[in-house]
């Protein structure tokens, strides 16, 4: 497309979706409940037909040289699909918050005075890799009663015109309008820069992926923004601990999945308890070729700890990937890997003195996504929760349950570490506002 063609094109977009967003708001809780429940099934009946789609997207990527963790991201296998089927259930069984007024208190003057929950209108979303975001964004964006712009990246497209077809088809049958959900159907980035500069068609902005997109979005934009830049998600092992746990945890943060952006990127280790635990973390790393940078008091009782023929200890700590998985790389840590977000087999580690450091720690070097403690002292967990910084604070558990369908919001549009408005993973409640509703009997002001 031209510039001119794009200009056209991204504003047919916008008003196509103003039109539908109104539609939507009026839409009843039945007829958007009946949208996403065909959605589920569509999904199952085309689950090989996707995959084929899906293919496309994943040669191109492999022939390209793309990162192995973004060509895992790419990936639309049976149970992401499913998941995705499970979430559109999940929301259609969900409360409807629509129209839900809250507050609602008798003035002095006679006035009631509450607050209705209504949708926000027109959002953009412009993400990259996951192809089931789409559906994520289109769940949501269907349940919230709002219209949705969906642009994902170049590396998926044909995955997502997959999708975005059978999420169009879903609201036919519903009889909801097909320009409530629309797809961006060219790569062109020239659409990215129409799209967030169009105040009068869409009412926010939702980027997800990169930093350097999430940046040159939110530097670019003339709506508001919703937005995270990084997982630099961190995992304190607290003194006391239940180090059985404890191992457990760290491992399943760490190593579950090492793409995601609540994969623990940073393990803080209380120095009561880290000449018994660290050994034990750094035998599991070992056998999953988990590189560990570490700070010199956990790189020496690694080094000292761990059999000689599992060691293998270097100063460049600039280097990232698999490793073979009998041994174990240990590098001196550098101040940019505390803020790093590696989301690859490397990990960085610090003994801390104690439960003040670990949370100073955090909220220095901490995205403000997703932290956790793991400890056997409640008012150290208490002192956890309240003072990190993070969109998500968590106690004994792992952070890949950082999610919304781990919520319970059947999907997330993604997980803002804003402070404003929408925080943590983003499900229906973030696509709404609220507006004042006053009701009365004659009243009038003296």
């Amino acid at each position: 497309m031209n510039a001119l063609n794009i200009t056209e094109y991204a504003h047919a977009l916008g008003s196509q979706a103003k039109v539908a967003s109104t539609l939507m708001a009026a839409a009843s809780t039945a007829i958007k409940n009946r949208a996403l429940l065909a959605l589920a099934s569509l999904l199952r009946a085309n689950v090989d037909a996707l995959q084929v789609d899906n293919a496309l997207d994943i040669e191109r990527a492999t022939t390209a040289g793309l990162a192995a963790p973004l060509v895992d991201r790419l990936r639309l296998t049976p149970k992401v699909i499913e998941t995705c089927a499970q979430g559109c259930e999940q929301l259609a069984a969900m409360p409807d918050v629509i129209g839900e007024v809250i507050g609602m208190k008798q003035q002095p003057s006679g006035i009631r005075v509450g607050q209705m929950r209504v949708p926000i209108g027109v959002f953009g979303m412009i993400f990259e890799s996951r192809p089931n975001v789409t559906i994520e964004a289109a769940s949501l964006s269907i349940k919230s009663g709002n219209a949705c712009i969906l642009r994902g990246g170049s590396e998926a497209i044909d995955s997502n015109k997959a999708l975005a077809r059978l999420v169009q088809q879903a609201l036919l049958e519903a009889g909801l309008p097909v320009d409530a959900v629309q797809l961006v159907q060219t790569t062109d980035r020239a659409l990215v820069d129409q799209l967030i500069a169009m105040p009068q068609y869409v009412d926010v902005i939702i980027p997800r992926g990169g930093k350097g997109l999430i940046e040159r979005i939110s530097a670019g934009a003339k709506v508001p923004v919703i937005k995270h830049l990084d997982g630099n998600c961190h995992v304190y092992v607290d003194d006391p601990c239940d180090l059985a746990m404890a191992l457990k945890v760290v491992d399943n943060a760490k190593t579950n999945k090492y793409s995601p952006c609540n994969a623990a990127e940073s393990l803080l280790v209380a120095r009561g308890v880290a000449q018994a635990f660290l050994p034990q973390i750094g035998l599991v790393f070992a056998a999953k070729g988990v590189e560990m940078r570490c700070d010199p008091v956990a790189l020496q009782i690694l080094q000292s700890n761990m059999p000689p023929a599992l060691v293998n200890t270097t100063q460049d700590a600039t280097k990232i990937g698999v490793i073979a998985a009998t041994s174990a790389q240990l590098s001196l840590a550098q101040e940019s890997d505390w803020y790093a977000e590696y989301l690859a087999p490397v990990i960085s580690i610090k003994v801390v003195p104690g439960l003040d450091e670990a949370i100073a720690h955090i909220n220095r070097y901490s995205s403000h996504h997703t932290d956790a403690i793991l400890t056997r002292d409640h008012m150290h967990a208490q002192r956890f929760l309240r003072e990190v910084d993070s969109a998500s604070v968590m106690v004994n558990t792992s952070t890949r349950f950082a999610d919304g369908f781990e919520y319970g919001l059947g999907a997330e549009i993604g997980i803002s570490t804003d402070k404003f408005h929408a925080r943590g993973p983003v499900g229906i409640e973030g696509l709404t506002s609220l507006k004042y509703v006053v009701l009365g009997d004659g009243e009038v002001r003296i």
